[in-house]
């Protein structure tokens, strides 16, 4: 039951993996120079690779001795439609209230002049 935003959420869930896509996101590079910024073995960087390729976030390729990566996004999309749908649920959540909160507001304000009214006579 491993959908594929299941996949993508578990694969962006390392700071190093966002990271890495940040980096691919300037345009393709190699192995050897996504792994420059990083203080972890290339294993470990040829495993973070894994996650992002099997999540279909990156793709790679074999010329010679470069093994260059390049983002693929097409899973972001997928990830950015979800959480759309959250971020209207609070726009409208917060419309409202909005709307509840002018409501108050308007009868404390017409209740502090009835006081005030009141006072004078």
């Amino acid at each position: 039951m491993n959908d594929q935003l299941s996949t993508t959420f578990a694969a962006l869930a390392d700071p190093t993996r966002r990271a890495i896509l940040a980096k691919l996101s300037l345009g393709e590079t190699s192995v050897s120079e996504l792994s420059k910024p990083f203080s972890i073995s290339m294993p470990a960087i040829t495993k973070h690779l894994k996650v992002l390729e099997q999540a279909g976030l990156i793709s790679r390729t074999r010329s010679a001795q470069f093994r260059p990566c390049r983002l693929q996004a097409a899973p972001l999309k997928d990830v950015a439609g979800w959480v759309e749908e959250y971020r209207r649920f609070w726009t409208e959540s917060f419309d409202r209230l909005e709307d509840y909160l002018a409501t108050v507001q308007a009868a404390e304000s017409k209740e502090h002049k009835k006081k005030k009214k009141k006072r004078k006579h």
